[in-house]
């Protein structure tokens, strides 16, 4: 309790309802979450069977997610004093950081593995902002307004645009549009490649994107992970994007069905608002090409012909009836 008291003033700062409470109370509050934090901690950390815990996998992924709420956020400055003079004194062989990193590991919104090692906290910083961090971009990523539309996937796909999954990107959310350098006259030949990050989708995806976005809205912060969570929404209109998706090997799925994960994904940004983007560049690639001639008059072919079996029967058979009639017409000629 008197670390409490000591950091009082800092604790206070970190939120707007202290006045709610004296410091009594704040005290004890935040010495109660921290010791309850720390002991979910230590006992996923060893895997001790007799805990409560252990065992009980609903119970812990729930305490996982719920720990990257943004409304239950506990300051990092303090749960690591907390550290320092509880479970360090006991367990002196793990450090702070190596304590933490499974909270963050599990609520991975991305099958890539998360690059922890740069990952650092100040007085402010929480498992939310953590998780945040680890979704920064590179230096040489620069953010623009945002002033680009793309088409959905199975739009893209019609005009020739492939889907393939990152390699070892170095950022996690990137997205890079892969082109043929050498200038090609078969438009088959010439067909770019959206590289993307593998996202899953599951009945956890929505909350996580939602705290990380209201962290974004809240906090004067980059908004990386809106500017991502805008891009999915244009590139998913419905479960034909997103079976797309799932094809290319950019998206699994673990939801019920393809049109729950669409409804899903257009439902996270809905009353949210950014000017930031941080794929203007790689758009423009994408609708420089798509607007060409071929990839344009191709894309509408193929919608308006090939979109559905019935309108390929429907093809098909017009070109066979076609087929017959001139037939009909040159042995009426010869005869």
């Amino acid at each position: 309790m008197q670390r409490a008291y000591g950091l009082m003033n800092t604790i206070k700062a970190c939120y707007i309802w202290t006045n709610t409470f004296n410091d009594a109370e704040i005290a004890e509050m935040m010495v109660v979450d921290a010791c309850f934090v720390l002991g979910f901690l230590i006992v996923m950390h060893v895997s001790y069977r007799g805990k409560s815990y252990t065992g009980k996998s609903l119970k812990l992924c729930t305490i996982m997610h719920d720990l990257v709420l943004l409304e239950n956020q506990i300051p990092l400055f303090f749960l690591h004093e907390m550290f320092q003079c509880t479970v360090l004194k006991l367990k002196s062989d793990i450090s702070f950081i190596q304590l933490i990193k499974p909270v963050i590991v599990s609520n991975n919104l991305f099958k890539a593995k998360l690059k922890f090692d740069k990952v650092s906290f100040g007085t402010n910083d929480h498992f939310l902002s953590l998780l945040h961090q680890c979704y920064m971009p590179p230096d040489n990523i620069k953010k623009d307004d945002m002033t680009k539309i793309i088409h959905s996937a199975i739009d893209l796909d019609r005009a020739g645009v492939k889907f393939k999954p990152s390699e070892d990107p170095t950022w996690l959310m990137g997205m890079e549009v892969k082109q043929n350098r050498v200038p090609c006259f078969f438009w088959s030949w010439n067909r770019p490649t959206l590289t993307m990050p593998v996202l899953s989708i599951d009945d956890t995806t929505e909350f996580l994107f939602r705290n990380l976005i209201a962290y974004e809205q809240s906090f004067e912060t980059q908004s990386y992970v809106t500017s991502y969570a805008i891009a999915i929404d244009m590139l998913v209109n419905t479960q034909d994007d997103v079976a797309k998706l799932v094809e290319s090997k950019v998206l699994v799925n673990y939801m019920g069905s393809n049109e729950e994960a669409a409804n899903m994904i257009n439902n996270i940004c809905k009353n949210v608002s950014s000017d930031d983007s941080y794929y203007e560049e790689e758009w423009d690639k994408l609708n420089k090409y798509c607007n060409g001639y071929w990839p344009k008059h191709i894309a509408k072919m193929r919608s308006t012909y090939f979109s559905s079996p019935w309108s390929i029967i429907a093809l098909v058979a017009g070109i066979i009836l076609f087929l017959l009639q001139a037939l009909q017409t040159i042995f009426t000629i010869n005869s």
